[in-house]
């Protein structure tokens, strides 16, 4: 895993499934652009939910939501972050909801209904902007 050390201080960002699925839907490298917005030293984070949800994907589904989802997995296989271990049967975005207020970190997502909730708790949210670069999103209004 790559570390941006601009400062000392220690981020955390947490990736969400459809966030991951954007490298091969819009060809954009997430982890140089997390590297360009980012100036804290910072740690990728995944639930294991998550890998759980993209191989649900790739069994289930055709044509390139199946690809994007081999390509996440690969994604995650070589930028090895951390794991995180869910073991109950809430949904996906209330656990990041709720990681995301406990632990204050970042989170990286396409799904505008946990966008809105995360802002609405003051969490920072990196989103995909004209489908080829990332921004932090921190105010309620900015979608």
């Amino acid at each position: 895993m790559k570390y941006n050390n601009k400062m000392k201080t220690s981020k955390k960002i947490l990736l969400d499934t459809n966030f991951l699925l954007a490298p091969y839907q819009f060809k954009v490298d997430i982890f140089s652009e997390i590297d360009r917005i980012i100036i804290a030293k910072y740690e990728i984070i995944v639930l294991d939910k998550t890998v759980q949800e993209l191989e649900k994907i790739i069994k289930n589904q055709k044509g390139k939501d199946r690809e994007a989802a081999k390509f996440a997995l690969k994604l995650i296989e070589n930028k090895k972050p951390a794991m995180i271990k869910t073991n109950n049967d809430r949904g996906t975005d209330d656990i990041i909801l709720d990681y995301a207020v406990k632990e204050g970190c970042l989170v990286a997502t396409q799904d505008k209904d946990l966008k809105r909730k995360l802002i609405n708790q003051n969490i920072e949210v990196i989103v995909l902007r004209k489908k080829k670069f990332l921004a932090i999103a921190n105010e309620k209004g900015f979608e």
